[in-house]
């Protein structure tokens, strides 16, 4: 089988306070397949932000990688052609940004120099990252801008004279103008009209399908996901407590905080029902509650979720959860008829 294009391994991400430390990202495991875009979904404050900043290595104190590793195979799937972006030194990392990964960040639109004209922003990317001259940079800036919907006027516009919408193609242009084989998009639609925001989503799934690149997309809605992501991960309090495909987590979800994720999005047409709502606050990373994290909210918790973090198991080929519900189940390797009685 294939490597991964990325395979983060118990990725810990902590924040040292005078109040103590706060434990953003506990423990997280995912392998992120070539040409595909990944989602990562959950509440706000539950890490996925923090997760990707740390992959990115753009985690700055009082935050710090605990421990973990990120390896990253941009050239082939070779052991000797990865490498661990956690270990790397930080000029060897500089050298990888842009050309091998690059980023979207979140409120993308004030991202822009806004003292410099978009196309010359593009222009400095290419020229320090790749070996080209100041006039091929130029055609490579202008062709990407056009691939985006953007006229050559806007190329020489500031970024005060574009749209929230335009400034965002601008990023989108800017993050594949070197062909990256892993694009991190942190809540790209944010803030923009539900309009821009379909057209920013077509434009992701059309890099993927052009260019080949794998995107880690993450958001805390849901509806995009399932319009946008071929696999999904929901994180809940630091941990990652689901991952399958998207058609899987959607038509049968298995773990509870997935199912109520799922089950608080408004849907056209149909009986009018009340929404269901998740109890509760989410936790927080300073103090996690403990055995399951997600216990304290949970209808079907049961005493052995106030004592023990069930572990992360594959219930079949391609989909994880974290679940006493189901690691029951599977300890004791009942037959599919006791199994449905144990189901949600």
């Amino acid at each position: 089988m294939a490597r991964p294009l990325l395979d983060v391994q118990d990725i810990r991400i902590h924040y040292d306070t005078t109040r103590g430390s706060y434990k953003v990202v506990d423990g997280v495991n995912v392998k992120i397949k070539r040409n595909e875009i990944f989602g990562l979904a959950g509440e706000s404050g539950c890490g996925k932000s923090t997760l990707v900043e740390g992959i990115l290595r753009l985690i700055e104190p009082p935050g710090r990688i605990k421990s973990g590793s990120v390896r990253f195979y941009p050239l082939g799937d070779d052991e000797a052609l990865g490498v661990d972006l956690v270990q790397l030194g930080e000029e060897e990392l500089r050298q990888m940004r842009w050309k091998h990964l690059s980023y979207i960040p979140q409120g993308s639109m004030n991202s822009l120099n806004p003292i410099m004209r978009v196309e010359d922003q593009m222009i400095d990317v290419i020229t320090t990252h790749a070996d080209l001259s100041r006039q091929a940079a130029r055609e490579r800036a202008n062709e990407l801008l056009r691939t985006v919907g953007l006229s050559a006027r806007a190329a020489r516009a500031y970024p005060h004279e574009l749209s929230g919408g335009m400034k965002q193609r601008a990023i989108i242009a800017m993050a594949m103008v070197l062909n990256p084989a892993l694009v991190v998009a942190d809540e790209p639609t944010t803030a923009l009209d539900v309009n821009v925001q379909r057209a920013i989503l077509e434009m992701i799934a059309d890099i993927k399908q052009q260019t080949g690149a794998t995107v880690i997309f993450v958001s805390h809605d849901m509806a995009v996901h399932a319009e946008l992501v071929d696999r999904l991960a929901i994180m809940y309090a630091g941990e990652v407590v689901e991952v399958s495909d998207v058609y899987t987590i959607f038509e049968n979800a298995q773990h509870p905080y997935s199912r109520r994720l799922i089950a608080s999005i408004p849907a056209l047409g149909g009986s009018r029902t009340r929404l269901e709502s998740i109890p509760g606050m989410a936790p927080s990373p300073l103090q996690w509650p403990s055995g399951c994290r997600f216990h304290p909210r949970c209808p079907h918790a049961m005493s052995v979720c106030q004592q023990i973090a069930p572990p992360l198991i594959e219930l079949t080929p391609g989909h994880q959860v974290a679940c006493h519900l189901y690691y029951d189940v599977h300890e004791l390797q009942l037959s599919p008829t006791q199994e449905s009685e144990h189901a949600i």
